[in-house]
């Protein structure tokens, strides 16, 4: 155990790359405990590993939530998460994952942690048409170990397990919020970038609010192409991409091509030059924040917060 926590301090600096670090974990399986499946989550968002502690049950509280913990002087909120995949854990709940994205701290109940992993996101899949629940969000193919092929994990998608917990606490999506309608250029959108289906919803809520026309993508990959596609288009009638783009708003965790790669692949090619790209991910920290300067993002917004991402592309848009 210790060795893997030290495996997440040292790998977290990893810069954007398109590649990423997958932390694996088994959650269980099914009565008779068999096919106890890989699940994976992004090592940026692991505060720490620890084994479980005593928790501390809430009255009242949501179903699946196990209660609550006091790690050196903070409270935090542990959920079962084999309970939340449906799936029934053989030796226990063993260890819990602490994670720190979205503005929150919470922790995650799982039966056991595997490895970590260095991924390139091309190994990354979109998991939406096979995941009815949307809890999962890709599907990563693994390194060949020990002669076996064909390994994969299911990467979760928190916001969404988070949102199904609690299904009241999102945010106020308002006119009152954002302020007044966004003005652009006649013709021009926003394109947006989410592998999440909570976070493609409330972003799409907020530019509505907000007034302004978007394009939403799915992964990094999907809104280059559209990108490059609509900058062609443009030629084609004696304009500029610029006539028809007003800004990208982009995740960072996505298959296929992170946020960083397309940030980096915008500011470094001519016909995208002085197009603004906003970096808005559920992954905080100073290192995070570090990698948003050297790919020459023009801001930085944790999700979610309808106001600050108003303020932000109002601020943008008007340079």
């Amino acid at each position: 155990m210790k060795s893997v926590q030290q495996e997440v301090d040292e790998r977290s600096n990893l810069t954007g790359t398109n590649k990423f670090e997958l932390l694996l974990f088994r959650l269980g399986g099914d009565e008779q405990g068999e096919r106890s499946e890989l699940f994976g989550i992004n090592v940026f968002k692991i505060r720490e590993i620890v084994a479980m502690p005593a928790i501390t049950a809430v009255a009242g509280a949501m179903p699946h939530v196990l209660g609550v913990v006091n790690l050196r002087g903070q409270i935090i909120q542990v959920l079962d998460l084999p309970a939340i995949a449906g799936v029934k854990p053989k030796t226990g709940l063993n260890i819990m994952l602490v994670t720190e994205f979205a503005r929150t701290t919470q922790a995650f109940a799982v039966e056991s942690v595997e490895e970590i992993v260095r991924l390139d996101w091309s190994q990354v899949m979109s998991a939406e048409r096979c995941s009815g629940s949307g809890m999962v969000t890709s599907i990563a193919r693994l390194p060949v170990e020990d002669g076996q092929e064909g390994r994969l994990a299911q990467v979760l998608d928190v916001e969404t397990i988070l949102r199904d917990m609690n299904p009241d606490s999102g945010p106020e999506i308002t006119q009152q919020t954002v302020g007044a309608k966004i003005q652009i250029k006649p013709g021009s959108v926003v394109l947006a970038a989410d592998d999440s289906v909570v976070a493609r919803a409330l972003i799409e809520e907020g530019l509505k609010a907000m007034g302004l026309p978007y394009i939403m993508t799915k992964s990094g990959k999907e809104a280059w192409d559209q990108l490059n596609a609509i900058a062609t288009a443009a030629e084609a009638e004696g304009k500029t991409v610029h006539d028809k783009v007003a800004l990208v708003l982009t995740d960072l965790e996505m298959p296929e091509m992170d946020g960083f790669t397309l940030t980096r692949n915008i500011k470094k090619t001519g016909r995208f030059g002085g197009i603004p790209v906003v970096i808005h991910s559920s992954l905080s920290g100073t290192t995070n924040e570090e990698h948003v300067k050297n790919v020459q993002a023009d801001a930085y917004v944790a999700k979610f917060s309808a106001e600050e991402l108003a303020t932000t592309l109002r601020r943008l848009l008007r340079q």
